[in-house]
């Protein structure tokens, strides 16, 4: 029990986001994630022409 009084009393020190900061962070991190994914996705497909041009 002492252990969720704890619980409790920190979740009132939080410091929650507001929702233009959510609606903004999560917006970000969406984007970031489309990049990184188009970038592996030319980087593997330039691997894989340049391996299978080695491999001919």
């Amino acid at each position: 029990m002492n252990f969720m009084k704890n619980v409790f009393a920190e979740m009132k020190n939080v410091s929650w986001p507001s929702r233009k900061q959510l609606r903004r962070d999560t917006f970000v991190v969406i984007q970031t994630t489309i990049i990184f994914a188009v970038m592996f996705f030319v980087m593997d497909t330039l691997i894989q022409t340049v391996f299978d041009l080695i491999l001919k």
